[in-house]
């Protein structure tokens, strides 16, 4: 959806509601109590009346917009604005849109729509031929560890660990030159506490077929990775063979990170996954074009979000 279709389509508030109606109707309304899919709709009270046993629930009930008390018009505006480019908008700028003084409130409305992406992508894992790495984000220090002293490397307080899972096959054609020699699929990314080889496993298991054919590096937080795919290949990774042998999981990282550095300056680590959501979200549907609007629409109605609100200093993150 373009631009000028969305200012013609969502006019007002009204607008908004008909919308979500005819998504829900389309989807298949249940009611909570007795199961039954027939259901008449109260124009008035904007809920869904159970034919069976009259039990209502309203429009917001079971999605992410549940306990919500911000207008429809809010939400629709923001997952067009967030789907509307390859990048993103900072929340201060989405504020600023929908002409809104508080921060907080569509903060957390930001954040409830990129847990609902994550939630949708969690229904799919990957398969075929997958790069596996780790890639390492900077994020602000936790409060708890603030007088300790800073660690370098893999082990800064500084740095959240994320392991990336591409699919990744050869290409047919000849690439052009400067272009990698493999196709990219689908996209995953999980921030994790640590690199242990158990909690790389967990991580792997959990978004990966059992016939994925994996490459990684020779890391020891793969070493058991073998075990659970139908076939690994580690290679020694430096400069010189790391843009054949494991091209696209870096060019996602560094494209991450280049979106993280779009939308702010600082970002804790307890909210990076959400925005990892959204750049995955966004990168598995590339090709849908205008159409990716009405599929985060899709997400926003089919799912509940696990976002805990939480005062926040706007000062730290975007």
């Amino acid at each position: 959806m373009n631009l000028l279709n969305f200012m013609s389509n969502f006019a007002d508030e009204e607008s908004c509601v008909t919308y979500l109606k005819e998504q829900r109707e389309r989807r298949g309304v249940v009611c909570k109590h007795c199961g039954c899919t027939e259901h008449r709709w109260d124009a008035h009270k904007r809920c869904f009346e159970c034919r069976n046993c009259h039990s209502r629930q309203s429009l917001r009930s079971g999605t992410v917009m549940q306990n919500s008390k911000l207008p429809f018009r809010y939400w629709i505006a923001t997952m067009f604005l967030l789907m509307s480019t390859k990048k993103s908008f900072s929340t201060e700028e989405i504020r600023r849109q929908l002409g809104h003084k508080r921060y907080q409130p569509v903060w957390e409305m930001v954040c409830k729509l990129r847990d609902v992406m994550g939630k949708r992508d969690a229904q799919y894992s990957l398969d075929g031929q997958v790069e596996l790495d780790d890639g390492f984000f900077t994020t602000e220090r936790p409060e708890e560890e603030k007088d300790t002293p800073l660690k370098r490397g893999r082990g800064s307080q500084k740095k959240s660990k994320v392991v990336v899972m591409v699919e990744s096959a050869p290409s047919q054609r000849h690439p052009r030159k400067g272009k990698p020699s493999k196709v990219v699929g689908h996209l995953k990314m999980q921030v994790i506490p640590d690199l242990k080889t158990q909690t790389v496993t967990d991580v792997a298991k959990k978004h990966l077929e059992p016939s994925v054919e994996l490459t990684t590096d020779d890391s020891t937080s793969y070493h058991k990775l073998g075990e659970h795919v139908q076939k690994h290949q580690t290679v020694i990774s430096d400069k010189k063979n790391v843009e054949k042998i494991l091209p696209w999981v870096h060019i996602a990282i560094s494209n991450a990170k280049r979106l993280l550095l779009d939308m702010h300056h600082r970002n804790k680590h307890e909210y990076l996954q959400y925005y990892l959501n959204e750049f995955c979200y966004k990168f598995n549907r590339r090709y849908f074009g205008e159409k990716l609007f009405d599929r985060v629409v899709l997400a926003a109605i089919s799912y509940n979000t696990d976002f805990k609100s939480r005062t926040y200093r706007r000062t730290t993150c975007g």
